[in-house]
């Protein structure tokens, strides 16, 4: 759905560049690896990717920021033209480039260079926050914020306000609607012992009086986030809806541009936090920062599509020399003998994509009736197992297709098949791809399944 609440972003800039490649050997004069280089990225980072994932759906968005006459500030002015807009801030001397050397997907080293200080705001961004609906504060501990705090602590009592701080940063400006510090950040801002939910719980609240926020969210990776308030009292805990695999970077950000977009549509903050860990696992899932995708479709609606590109996650599985294992099925009614299955199928190697019946095609395949569960809640329910990576549904009456652009090294079925009677065996040869089956556990049917149901249900006969 599309966003209608003015955002403004306040922050620093930073120029992302991602050297992607492949490491076989070992330099000949020093222990450190040979990385052939496939593919060169670059990118706005810190306020400027936030402020591209806040407009993804078309919101309007604000950047205010400090751009300077350099080559990487002008790079950002690129990137950033048509979606958002810029409101800039002089800037003294040259913008961060932060460089990840990465191979195979994993980074190997990270390069960091330029800096510069921002100077006096003008009276565009007074106007600017004066007409948002929320703001959303991306502090990289780069001074834009300390250069505009005087603005921020105006409109913070009359506009949501969600503040992502770091530790070389600036403190919030009083009133905020809502900080934002990740595990780390709130460790080094409210220092102590222990890494427990009750330990970050106590740092929230104490952090939160500490600043005279409304709330603190302390983003916890995989755990979700965990949102306290001032004082006394029981957190709330927002776990994340799954288990993403993929590249973290930027997942902060993302987190904290939903938070404050949400803000702007009239969310209350514990309806923003949720929004903002189910967008960042998605994010993650997707790719991260590092998603070329992200920067070539950031202008166009967002729809509803399975939360894991599975070809991507293919593609990066390989990429590190890792086995990709795909299945396929309708899954209407999840059993004990689906879940045996994907566990069996997930151990042969490194990854597991379920390619799922959509609810047209399982229909031709099984009859009126079925399915029992649409598709989005068959998605739903797969991609809460932990032995599933991710699901592609596919409409035709065999996964074929899909199975030519996933490119699996393995594919599983189970049940009573032969090898040689699974239509998809020759597919797999193409690629030098092989199909087994896998031991299915005895007498669990989703049809058995629903004809007992519905023969429970049937009221009784006549005596």
């Amino acid at each position: 759905m599309r966003g209608s609440g003015r955002l403004v972003v306040v922050g620093d800039v930073l120029l992302d560049e991602d050297i992607e490649g492949v490491a076989t050997r070992l330099s000949p004069d020093a222990p450190a690896p040979v990385v052939d280089v496939t593919e060169d990225r670059r990118h706005p980072g810190g306020a400027g990717l936030a402020a591209t994932l806040a407009a993804r759906g078309g919101r309007e968005v604000v950047l205010v920021t400090a751009l300077g006459d350099d080559c990487a500030s002008e790079a950002v002015r690129r990137a950033l033209r048509g979606r958002v807009r810029l409101v800039e801030i002089p800037l003294k001397g040259s913008l961060p480039v932060k460089t990840r050397v990465l191979a195979g997907g994993r980074p190997l080293v990270r390069i960091d260079r330029g800096g510069g200080t921002p100077g006096e705001p003008d009276g565009a961004v007074r106007d600017a926050l004066a007409q948002a609906h929320s703001v959303l504060v991306a502090d990289y501990g780069r001074r834009t914020a300390s250069a505009v705090r005087e603005h921020l602590a105006a409109v913070a009592s009359r506009t949501p306000l969600v503040w992502d701080p770091h530790p070389r940063g600036d403190v919030p400006v009083p009133g905020a609607r809502l900080v934002t510090p990740n595990a780390a950040e709130a460790r080094a801002l409210c220092p102590g012992e222990g890494e427990s939910l009750r330990a970050y719980a106590e740092r929230g609240a104490e952090l939160a009086q500490r600043w005279q926020t409304a709330g603190v969210a302390v983003t916890l990776g995989e755990r979700g986030a965990l949102l306290a308030r001032p004082g006394a009292g029981t957190p709330m805990l927002v776990p994340a809806p799954y288990l993403a695999h993929g590249d973290p970077c930027g997942a902060g950000d993302c987190f904290a541009a939903t938070t404050a977009a949400a803000l702007a549509d009239g969310a209350l903050p514990e309806e923003a936090v949720q929004r903002g860990v189910a967008e960042a696992a998605a994010f993650v899932a997707a790719g991260g920062a590092g998603n070329p995708a992200l920067w070539r479709t950031a202008l166009e609606p967002r729809v509803d599509t399975p939360r894991t590109d599975a070809c991507a996650l293919a593609e990066r599985v390989r990429a590190r020399g890792g086995t990709v294992v795909a299945t396929g099925g309708c899954f209407d009614l999840l059993h004990a003998g689906h879940v045996g299955l994907l566990e069996s199928a997930r151990r042969i190697g490194d990854c597991l994509i379920v390619c799922l019946n959509s609810d047209a095609s399982l229909t031709r395949l099984k009859g009126p009736g079925r399915p029992i569960n649409p598709v989005a809640d068959r998605v739903r329910v797969l991609e809460a197992l932990g032995s599933v990576d991710a699901v592609a549904v596919f409409e035709e009456d065999t996964p074929e297709s899909l199975l030519r652009r996933l490119r699996p090294d393995v594919w599983v079925k189970g049940g009573d098949y032969s090898v040689q009677e699974l239509p998809e065996a020759e597919a797999l040869r193409a690629w030098g791809g092989q199909a087994v089956v896998l031991p299915y556990l005895d007498g669990r049917s989703t049809t058995r399944l629903a004809l007992r149901a519905a023969q429970a249900a049937a009221p009784p006969g006549p005596p």
